[in-house]
């Protein structure tokens, strides 16, 4: 089945809590296999989603201010750690509004401590 980038999206607001879980990366890929995405083989820590995303035709793209670039639809970004917080990373989907994980993000950025490290990040679209 070939890939939906609305499909994703869909399920991604459809699926979001109110607050984290601390799944962000089981969210999105739900989400990502909504889609079709193949995920076969999928690590269970965020930050190390970059393989599995290239497998499934996304592509690294350059955003060098998140907070002025203009994303679209089915964007996906990938987290570092942040230095005092999960180890696992953060990944979240961008539904043509919002940055959404496992919740609703306000931002970017999903919480403050990665507002205030802001590590590095990958953004893939497909």
């Amino acid at each position: 089945m070939p890939y939906d980038s609305t499909k994703f999206a869909t399920h991604l607001r459809k699926s979001a809590a109110k607050h984290s879980q601390a799944r962000c990366a089981k969210y999105v890929r739900r989400a990502l296999e909504a889609g079709g995405a193949d995920t076969k083989g999928h690590p269970v820590a965020a930050k190390l989603y970059g393989p599995t995303l290239k497998k499934n035709g996304f592509h690294a793209i350059t955003v060098k201010k998140p907070e002025t670039f203009v994303f679209v639809a089915g964007d996906i970004v990938v987290i570092a750690p942040t230095k005092r917080g999960n180890q696992a990373g953060h990944i979240a989907g961008y539904d043509g509004k919002n940055w959404i994980s496992d919740f609703v993000q306000r931002g970017f950025w999903p919480g403050t401590a990665y507002e205030k490290d802001a590590p590095s990040y990958v953004v893939y679209r497909r």
